[in-house]
């Protein structure tokens, strides 16, 4: 029941117990009075009827001394006593009138009859004795019928006393029960609403009403911190604290909900800083070693829960090769051919495994493991592969980060041509598109930089001319002349390797420098191309070219000279060289083979 209700109720029941017990207060205040009165009749009519008799007594005697003695005296208090005695009458009479039973009624006529008749032989006898019988008025008055009628007033006074006494004392005895039982009613009345009163206090405010209010200050109160762990007891009950607990509960699922969309929020948008902080660090990446670590470090943060790696098709668009890795993937191959992979197929990412099992990709061990192929394309070309696969028993969520990862995807396969498109715009520009070595324009900034940074460190020269290089030109056309400079780079790259730099200088002429070498050592390496070049035979069209050979002028620095002399001083010793009979190498600090 609602507390409202149970408060009107209580409300109502003790206005009514309240009327209820000062109606039984008038009721015993009413039998007080009643008490009261019946008093006060009993003590006026025994009060009357005492009057009575000592009246006519006294009256008695003093006609009787009057006779006796002739004193005046006595006949004016005899006179004054039959005037008190007639009031009392009247006061009798007067009391007659009023509610008087039948037989109290009959005692006070019969009372009133007697003191007549006893008045009249009283003022016979003073009557007598004023006309001068004394013996017979004295005979009146002292004889036995005035004896009698004395006496049979004091009995019929006594009577009459006895009967109002009776009769007045049931009335007050009625009276007294009457407003006993009235204020018992009343105090029972008071007591009960006294207890519903504390009824009241103790069941309703305090058990259902302040009880539960102090529990949900409490709990309104760590609420209002956002401490939604609070637990929010049930409460079944119908009325105003059950609806103030149901809406405790409604707002600390709100609260909790909104807590959980906030965090997803706040986790979306920290995945979105991290993958705004990957774009531009994408974009800022200078080679593909630093993009590949670039998504190995922000890949975990994105994606916590799972591995993967990142795959570059080579050169040949026929393999992937593994270029970074995180959180330790193992269900996939370092290196396997594009066909491997059914993202790579269809062009569009493909899930293996898990619950709606698809085709799995060729390049996964084959373990019951889910993995997700998420192809990286530009401008239509494919030229990577995103690989993630589940990490600790957790499932890839597809559908929640599909959006993220095509991002992400987008994102990488651009910084990835983006870095592809600049190493061959690079390589255009460096590197001398007949023979693939770098140009002119490299050598001098080589050059420039070894002057500036590295100038106290050794470096060898070599300066390389094609002997008769116009003959091929003319008797076998210039396409021969450019398979010959292209042969010539190539044995140029092979034979250095990792040792220095090989450079076109010009025309079919060739540079190369050695970081680290003397020139004793330069010599015996430009000794060795010179013997690798000429041990070929070249033929082109199906027409024998023949053997092609080399001259070479070898400097060092800084011991034979400066880095800014050392381009000089080997084409020196290339022209000694060419002016000694040419196939041969001349040392520029020498000036000879």
């Amino acid at each position: 029941m609602r507390i409202s209700t149970i408060t009107n109720w209580a409300y109502a029941i003790t206005v009514v117990l309240t009327a209820l017990s000062g109606a039984a207060f008038i009721m015993s205040s009413r039998s007080a009075v009643q008490e009261r009165l019946a008093v006060e009749e009993h003590l006026t009519f025994d009060t009357l009827a005492e009057e009575l008799a000592l009246g006519a007594e006294v009256r008695s005697d003093e006609a009787r001394l009057y006779v006796m003695h002739g004193e005046e005296r006595h006949l004016q208090a005899f006179r004054a006593e039959e005037e008190g005695e007639r009031r009392h009458e009247a006061a009798a009479a007067k009391l007659a009138s009023q509610d008087l039973s039948p037989t109290e009624a009959g005692a006070l006529q019969e009372i009133d009859t007697e003191a007549e008749e006893l008045d009249k032989i009283e003022i016979t006898a003073i009557e007598a004795f004023q006309r001068g019988d004394r013996s017979g008025a004295q005979g009146m008055l002292f004889g036995p019928e005035h004896e009698r009628l004395q006496a049979a007033l004091l009995d019929t006074v006594t009577h009459f006393r006895d009967l109002t006494a009776t009769r007045t004392g049931m009335q007050l005895q009625a009276a007294q029960a009457r407003s006993d039982w009235w204020g018992l009613v009343a105090k029972i009345m008071l007591a009960i609403t006294g207890l519903l009163f504390l009824g009241v206090l103790y069941f309703i405010l305090r058990r259902r009403v302040a009880v539960p209010l102090v529990r949900m200050t409490g709990i309104v109160g760590r609420l209002a911190k956002q401490d939604y762990t609070v637990d929010v007891p049930a409460d079944p009950r119908r009325d105003e604290i059950g609806e103030m607990n149901q809406a405790i509960q409604i707002f600390r699922a709100n609260g909790i909900e909104r807590e959980r969309l906030d965090a997803e929020r706040r986790a979306d948008q920290r995945t979105k800083d991290l993958i705004l902080q990957m774009m531009h660090r994408l974009q800022a990446c200078a080679n593909g070693a630093e993009l590949a670590d670039v998504v190995a470090r922000f890949a975990p943060q994105i994606f916590p829960d799972i591995a993967g790696g990142l795959y570059v098709l080579d050169g040949s668009q026929v393999s992937l090769t593994r270029a970074s890795a995180w959180l330790d993937p193992h269900h996939s191959e370092v290196t396997f051919p594009a066909s491997a992979c059914w993202g790579l197929r269809r062009g569009r990412p493909h899930a293996s495994g898990g619950d709606d099992a698809d085709v799995s990709c060729l390049h996964l061990d084959g373990a019951e493991v889910t993995a997700l192929c998420v192809p990286l394309t530009a401008q239509g070309d494919t030229i990577g592969l995103l690989y993630l696969e589940e990490r600790g028993g957790k499932a890839l969520r597809l559908e929640s980060s599909r959006l993220y990862l095509e991002l992400i995807a987008e994102n990488v396969g651009l910084a990835i041509a983006n870095l592809q498109l600049r190493e061959k715009l690079t390589a255009l520009a460096a590197r001398d598109p007949l023979t693939g070595l770098f140009n002119r324009r490299f050598l001098d900034e080589t050059l420039e930089r070894y002057s500036r940074d590295l100038a106290d460190q050794p470096l060898a020269c070599l300066m390389i001319d094609i002997d008769h290089f116009k003959r091929f030109n003319d008797e076998f056309g210039h396409d021969a002349g450019d398979m010959v400079m292209r042969y010539v780079g190539r044995v140029l790259r092979d034979v250095v390797g990792q040792s220095g730099h090989a450079f076109r200088f010009g025309g079919e002429e060739f540079t190369i420098l050695l970081p680290g070498l003397s020139e004793a050592e330069g010599f015996q390496l430009a000794e060795e191309l010179r013997e690798k070049v000429s041990s070929g035979v070249l033929s082109h069209s199906g027409r024998i070219i023949g053997s092609v050979s080399i001259s070479l002028g070898v400097a060092a620095s800084p011991m034979e000279g400066s880095v800014e002399t050392l381009v000089a001083r080997a084409d020196a010793a290339l022209l000694k060289a060419k002016s000694q009979g040419r196939n041969q190498t001349v040392a520029a600090s020498r000036g000879g083979r």
